[in-house]
């Protein structure tokens, strides 16, 4: 095996990088969401997100929670 694959190899398993910016909120469609952490002690909270189950059959299922983190991959 050469140097360089040997190399490639080497980086490899240590996996891919991950590069990502965290943020205390997020807007989207002119709403915005604040996580958990940033409102603590605050009187208002807008920490709450639901998720439409989209199993497409009776059992399906909603998923209620709260921003706990608002993570953005970037490359």
């Amino acid at each position: 095996m050469g140097r360089s694959a040997a190399i490639s190899l080497s980086l490899l398993s240590l996996g891919y990088e991950r590069k990502v910016k965290c943020y205390n909120e997020y807007f989207v469609n002119g709403y915005v969401f604040h996580t958990e952490e940033y409102e603590h002690g605050r009187k208002t909270y807008n920490n709450g997100v639901c998720v439409k189950g989209s199993t497409y059959s009776k059992f399906e299922v909603d998923y209620y929670g709260k921003l706990e983190k608002v993570v953005m991959r970037t490359s």
